[in-house]
């Protein structure tokens, strides 16, 4: 990360600090109870990502559909729903979600090294840190403390996540929920950055294309033309086969905001976003200033990251993230 965004990032997070320790997080959270954390998560993740370089993005959404639900409480880990529902991954907003393994790979060392000190919650939003900051991005300082929840229901997943149509009212609509600024809203979706969609969200786009519920002015007419030979109409491997956000897929940088500009977003929002009057200034200025991208994704993550958490007697703290044990 560049020294400039690495200044303004610590000078926001120093304004930060004591809200987030108001609302029972803090920066220091482990530092008796378990001072090894960041070192063996960061290790654990080395060795995932130098051989699966698809890692960092799934881990990133995996994050996401976790905060999105119920706040960042491990929710989406647990294998068994809440009375008679299934759980969290039984959505259909879950189906490509990856690297749940992962997390309870980092638990079990922490459990060798801290036992019934680190929640899984907790774990999550380290491990899309590291995603972030080892693909290229910035290093965000994030406060821990966060309870894993004993509740995980599809349900609440398709209520809360949003849809792959989801429009920039949507998304804005969302992320003012978690106290975030347009800004913020803007920069949170640059995620997008890393890793591919799936085609099986893509084709609800196409058909809305189609039947004009959605303009063709915000897509390049050969980048139309890419997405349906990517992702025919009909495709019976829409569920594996997937076009990447970016040509950069593997990298956290600006890319995003400038396919977006020039009419190659994959997604409706991405498109919209470029054109909409609350969001287009924005989106081309991260798209030619990569720092200040940054800076205002750092703090949105950590926005994300502390809304809605369980902390202090609230919740538990699983012995492995996929049970409750």
């Amino acid at each position: 990360m560049r020294l400039a965004t690495l200044v303004l990032v610590t000078a926001f997070l120093a304004t930060f600090h004591h809200g987030v320790e108001g609302g029972g997080l803090s920066y220091d959270f482990y530092t008796k109870s378990c001072p090894q954390l960041e070192g063996i998560v960061r290790a654990s993740l080395q060795n995932i990502f130098l051989t699966d370089p698809t890692a960092p993005a799934a881990l990133l959404r995996l994050m996401f559909h976790d905060c999105q639900v119920q706040g960042c409480d491990a929710s989406i880990l647990l294998d068994q729903g809440s009375g008679n529902l299934a759980p969290e991954m039984a959505s259909s907003r879950n189906l490509a979600i990856q690297k749940r393994e992962a997390i309870n790979a980092i638990k079990t060392m922490t459990e060798m090294t801290c036992p019934g000190q680190v929640s899984c919650a907790d774990i999550v939003i380290l491990a899309a840190r590291e995603a972030v900051s080892m693909s290229g991005g910035p290093r965000i300082r994030v406060p821990l403390g966060r309870r894993d929840s004993k509740i995980s229901s599809y349900r609440l997943a398709d209520a809360s996540l949003p849809h792959p149509n989801a429009g920039v009212s949507d998304v804005l609509t969302i992320f003012a929920k978690k106290g975030m600024t347009i800004e913020e809203s803007v920069a949170i979706l640059g995620a997008h950055t890393l890793g591919v969609t799936h085609c099986f969200n893509v084709l609800d786009r196409l058909n809305r294309l189609q039947g004009g519920s959605e303009s063709v002015r915000d897509i390049n007419g050969g980048f139309l033309l890419f997405l349906r030979l990517s992702c025919p109409q009909m495709s019976l491997n829409s569920n594996m086969s997937f076009v990447p956000n970016d040509p950069s897929m593997f990298a956290f940088d600006n890319q995003y905001y400038a396919m977006a500009m020039s009419g190659r977003g994959v997604l409706r929002v991405d498109a919209e976003m470029a054109s909409d009057r609350r969001t287009a200034r924005v989106m081309s200025h991260f798209s030619v200033n990569q720092d200040a991208f940054f800076r205002a994704f750092s703090s949105a993550f950590v926005k994300l990251s502390a809304s809605g958490v369980l902390t202090g007697n609230q919740g538990v703290i699983r012995r492995t993230c996929n049970l409750l044990d």
